[in-house]
């Protein structure tokens, strides 16, 4: 049998060096798409369902304040126009508006290979914090009117709660990896805090002041409030802080939390402002009759004087 001196070197060569060779395979490195965090049908669904359940809840607040008489109706005012402006919200997010991307890079290292990036597009709803922005200050006058407190702690309960929910809106859109993001979040829950020692210092010492009744309903509803306002910021950290929810979860758990923070809040208000005189705001003045014509200035009236 005739050998190949060429084959026979070039097999020999090759066994020699499988057999010596150390070097393991070098990884290769595979790019990865995009990644899109975005709502689905069940999320869509759900902002419908709250945004008829707003519209209802408009209706029968406005309904009911047609029973008093228009200077004991600022808190039915107020009430209304929480939920039609949560409405109003929940319609623009149904229908896809009030919607931006938040870009997030994902670095990771490797041992024998460049470090690899992944990039994440989540759905921020900046609708959802133009609405907090209106409702929740709405909301705090509810309670402060109710509890009698004076006008500078409003004043202080309702800029610090502005302050925290645009603190929020920037922190969800902050940069990743750096103290932007998670500074905005701890100035937002500072900003809570302060509304907090208004309302459980303040308030309650006012509402007490009032009778016992007025503080046993400031207690529960303030109480409820704050329990319900506290689980926000949590749900923020665990959705847009670091996106270990969904946008579909995230946006059922604050459905549920609106629900009951607006809906079932300006029922329980209303409803019991009704049946306790006590918790009356009487208003006049220009509330309740509008500008009168003393000492309006009449064209002519110089005229015929001179």
């Amino acid at each position: 049998m005739i050998v190949d001196p060429v084959q026979a070197l070039a097999t020999a060569t090759f066994e020699l060096a499988k057999a010596t060779s150390s070097v393991s395979p070098i990884p290769t490195v595979v790019p990865s798409l995009p990644e899109y965090q975005t709502v689905t049908e069940t999320g869509t669904r759900t902002l419908w369902v709250v945004m008829v359940l707003m519209v209802i809840a408009s209706i029968v607040f406005s309904g009911m304040s047609w029973n008093v008489p228009i200077s004991r109706r600022l808190y039915h005012v107020i009430t209304t126009i929480i939920v039609v402006t949560a409405g109003i919200s929940y319609f623009a997010m149904a229908t896809g508006h009030g919607i931006a991307y938040n870009h997030v890079v994902e670095r990771e290292s490797h041992k024998h290979v460049p470090d690899t990036t992944h990039d994440i597009y989540r759905q921020v709803f900046w609708a959802r914090y133009v609405d907090w922005s209106i409702t929740t200050p709405l909301l705090l006058l509810d309670l402060c009117l109710l509890a009698g407190m004076n006008g500078g702690n409003i004043l202080i309960a309702l800029v610090a709660d502005i302050i925290m929910i645009l603190t929020g809106l920037f922190a969800a859109f902050g940069s990743e990896g750096t103290p932007q993001k998670w500074g905005w979040y701890a100035i937002a829950c500072i900003a809570y805090l302060v509304v907090i020692w208004q309302l459980a210092y303040h308030g309650r010492a006012t509402a007490m002041a009032k009778g016992g009744k007025v503080g046993k309903f400031f207690g529960a509803i303030g109480g409820f409030t704050l329990v319900i306002w506290t689980i926000y910021p949590i749900i923020w950290g665990i959705a847009d802080g670091s996106r270990h929810m969904s946008v579909d979860e995230e946006i059922i758990a604050y459905a549920v939390l609106d629900i009951l923070a607006k809906p079932i809040f300006g029922a329980w208000l209303l409803f019991t402002h009704m049946s306790m005189p006590e918790t009356n705001v009487e208003i006049g003045g220009f509330w309740s009759q509008g500008l009168s014509g003393e000492g309006a200035i009449r064209v002519g009236d110089d005229d015929e004087g001179a």
